[in-house]
């Protein structure tokens, strides 16, 4: 079977809305790295048969190397040098973009944020003065314009900020989020299997990014087992993900803030405190720049989340940082160094070392899909717990720690959830897990008429373990459970 187009329905209705309004536009389409922008709007043109179309992915590059990209574009879109001169200037660009849309066609500019470069910058002014143009003549231009980037804040600040020259002239805004689970889960039943295992593994590595899927697919190893995937995508010399971190994530940050970013992919979940003993160990003397640091990451990247517990006011401090990108954090705590020695230890050795790191983070990662399930599965109407509130889990200064708390403020329904990566250690776990919900019920009193539900949660559980749980007034859930009404 070929590979499809899997989820994006609703965006993807949006674009060919766009599309077929026949008039100017100006749309900004955000999303991570290799999320699918470029095919989605591919699809859509597709759809709409619209024939005439410019794509350029800007380089990260002085004005000469963007003028000549273009250029280059130009020649392999066939967009006839008679009617439309090659740019040889950032001035020209701009026009050039107003030409084409008053011809008709439809014009892609990729990782636009590279505009907000100092040698690059002058490029939106010129822009700003043909949109306007455009704008006042809506009606009459019915061509448009795409803005695609991957680096959110950069790309937002050259068209949100009051100050941009840009500000305020898009017509369009689409963020593209990673695909849901049930998207994932498709695409895995026509090229793999239905397999909670399989599943775990790969959106604990790739999320939903489906551009990593599809590369697994395209190496024929979306269906093999763990190690041979491991070895396939990442530790051979053709591998296609072998560089993809640096590419994207660790170029931007010239290895400035490596220390953190590390020791919250190893450790998620932990605090500011923990971050300013860590950096004091090997950098003694700048743990006061790790403030800084953190609001860099989370403000600017969008690479670092911190979180408060369920329940907490807005401002509390007792926050804990996170990496929000599955595949960056399976990078950095079980595959960067692996795959960094690979030149001097057996291949077959370093795919076992990186395979037992990413299985232990798994356990962290079967928290959040499982959170992700479930706030999916509301959503959708599906399953049989309507979510009134975002799910997270719970700690406080008690050490009460619950990996999952769902409120159904409708029906006064609370259920609590212990995550387990193996299910064979939730059966000793439940007596703690008894302990936690005490505390919670005890710090949180208005809860305790609520109904309330417990879940011990693991990737499969087993008859017999089942029995077990629901000896104990528990119910067992696993990810089979958790997917089959998704179908």
């Amino acid at each position: 079977m070929s590979w499809g187009f899997y989820g994006r329905g609703g965006e993807l209705d949006e674009l060919k809305g766009i599309l077929r309004r026949e008039r100017w536009f100006f749309a900004r389409i955000t999303g991570r790295r290799r999320i699918g922008k470029t095919t989605l709007v591919q699809h859509a043109l597709q759809a709409v048969g619209t024939t005439d179309v410019l794509y350029v992915q800007i380089p990260d590059s002085a004005a000469a190397g963007v003028l000549s990209a273009v250029a280059d574009s130009m020649d392999t879109f066939g967009i006839p040098v008679e009617r439309f001169a090659r740019p040889r200037s950032l001035r020209e660009l701009a026009r050039l973009v107003g030409e084409l849309a008053r011809a008709g066609y439809v014009v892609a500019l990729d990782e636009f944020q590279y505009f907000s470069r100092k040698h690059l910058y002058e490029f939106t002014s010129h822009l700003q003065a043909v949109v306007d143009e455009l704008s006042a003549d809506a009606a009459n231009v019915p061509g448009g314009l795409f803005v695609l980037g991957s680096l959110h804040t950069e790309l937002v600040a050259l068209l949100e900020d009051r100050t941009a020259p840009l500000y305020n002239r898009t017509t369009d805004h689409l963020e593209l989020e990673h695909l849901d689970i049930a998207s994932i889960q498709a695409l895995l039943l026509d090229h793999a299997d239905d397999d909670p295992e399989r599943l775990l593994f790969l959106w604990n590595l790739f999320e939903g990014v489906p551009k990593f899927y599809r590369d697994c697919f395209e190496q024929g190893v979306l269906a093999a087992d763990r190690r041979a995937l491991l070895s396939r995508m990442f530790f051979r010399s053709s591998s296609p993900l072998r560089a993809e971190a640096d590419h994207w994530f660790l170029s931007e940050l010239r290895g400035r803030y490596d220390v953190i970013l590390k020791y919250i992919a190893r450790h998620p979940g932990c605090t500011n405190g923990d971050l300013k003993a860590h950096v004091g160990d090997v950098s003694p003397g700048t743990q006061e720049q790790v403030g800084g640091y953190l609001k860099i990451l989370r403000d600017k990247y969008r690479m670092v989340e911190k979180r408060l517990p369920i329940l907490a006011r807005p401002k509390a401090r007792r926050g804990r940082y996170y990496l929000r990108d599955n595949f960056l954090r399976a990078w950095l705590s079980g595959l960067a160094n692996p795959v960094a020695a690979i030149n001097f230890r057996p291949e077959a050795l370093l795919v076992a070392q990186a395979d037992r790191w990413l299985h232990e983070a798994e356990g962290f990662g079967l928290e959040r899909l499982v959170g992700q399930l479930y706030e999916e599965r509301s959503r959708k109407g599906v399953g049989d717990f309507p979510l009134t509130h975002r799910i997270q889990g719970y700690w406080d200064r008690s050490d009460t720690e619950i990996d999952l708390v769902a409120l159904n403020e409708v029906d006064r329904v609370i259920r609590f959830g212990t995550c387990k990566r193996s299910a064979k250690k939730l059966g000793g776990d439940l007596p703690g897990f008894e302990g936690h919900i005490g505390r919670f019920l005890d710090a949180h009193p208005s809860y305790q008429a609520w109904t309330i539900e417990k879940m011990a949660i693991a990737p499969v559980i087993d008859a017999d373990a089942r029995r077990h749980i629901e000896a104990r007034g528990v119910v067992p859930q696993d990810l089979g459970d958790l997917l089959a009404d998704l179908r």
